[in-house]
């Protein structure tokens, strides 16, 4: 037995020249990932007549922090809409997840009898729309949502396709665990949130990065609902000062526009745009990434 036990090991084991080869593959890998997000950084933060002269380059013949400065001239209002995207984003992200996940176990559940109903409306909704006027009407007259905060929440609350991820990944947990669970008296909503819930942190993670990543980026709802310039979100913020640089380098020729064009950091600045809108979210990577690591029921059922 224990002879077996060897051979197994040294079956899947790897000689030391492979770990070193796999782990420079994996190193390399990374790198270029990680290489095009480093390198809009250094751009950033690069002369722009330096860049217009020398054009792109690893290491910059003049460094500059003008575009960041350009970028920061309306401190507050930047400051604020990030505020705005934060709130939301996290507001929005909890209450996405909580409300899919209710949604998703209620029909991965066998024993629920709507199930099939309320899988089709899920679906059905993946396949067609109300289409944006009305959608805008609901918003606006019905919900009389328009400049508020809601307005950036709730229009992007429910996703049927995460709805139907978390489906998934609820079916594929063992029936014995909520079967034991049910014998030992307990409720669905307290299987739901003592059993199901702390087994599900990877596919809750999974749907909690992509409602981060779709409320962190959104902007065209931002874009039909906010006037209030208190309200705006990061990412409509750069882009109003994207259409105010384009405006005012298209039309340079006009009488006082020309020496304000010939000043503005075209290139860097919108790598800086770069930096202020991908930067953070970033840090939100590490969070959810060590749940994906982790076994869905290690140690739950034992023989």
């Amino acid at each position: 037995m224990a002879v077996n036990i060897k051979k197994s090991r040294d079956i899947h084991s790897l000689s030391p020249f492979m770990n070193i080869v796999f782990n420079v593959i994996a190193a390399m890998f990374s790198l270029v990932c990680v290489f095009p997000f480093a390198f809009v950084v250094i751009l950033s933060f690069t002369d722009e007549k330096s860049l217009a002269q020398h054009g792109y380059r690893l290491i910059p013949e003049k460094w500059s922090t003008y575009a960041y400065e350009y970028m920061f001239q309306n401190g507050a209002q930047l400051l604020q809409s990030y505020g705005v995207t934060i709130t939301v984003t996290i507001v929005g992200t909890l209450l996405s997840v909580m409300i899919i996940a209710l949604y998703a176990y209620g029909i991965s559940r066998s024993s629920f009898k709507y199930r099939g109903f309320f899988s089709f409306l899920a679906l059905f909704t993946m396949l067609f729309n109300g289409g944006l006027v009305p959608t805008f009407i609901v918003v606006t007259q019905v919900l009389h949502l328009k400049d508020t905060i809601w307005a950036l929440i709730l229009p992007m609350m429910m996703n049927a396709f995460n709805i139907m991820i978390m489906r998934t990944f609820f079916k594929s947990l063992p029936d014995g665990i909520i079967e034991s669970a049910k014998i030992d008296g307990a409720s669905e909503f307290q299987i739901f949130r003592k059993v199901v819930l702390p087994l599900s942190l990877p596919g809750l993670a999974t749907i909690g990065l992509f409602c981060t990543l779709a409320y962190w980026n959104d902007w065209f709802n931002a874009l039909l609902y906010i006037d209030n310039p208190n309200l705006v979100p990061l990412q409509s913020m750069l882009m109003r000062i994207e259409s105010s640089m384009s405006f005012i380098l298209q039309n340079s020729n006009m009488s006082g526009l020309g020496s304000l064009a010939a000043s503005l950091p075209q290139e860097t600045s919108r790598m800086a745009m770069v930096v202020l809108a991908t930067g953070p979210i970033v840090l939100a990577y590490p969070f959810f990434q060590r749940f994906f690591i982790q076994g869905l029921t290690v140690g739950s059922l034992k023989e």
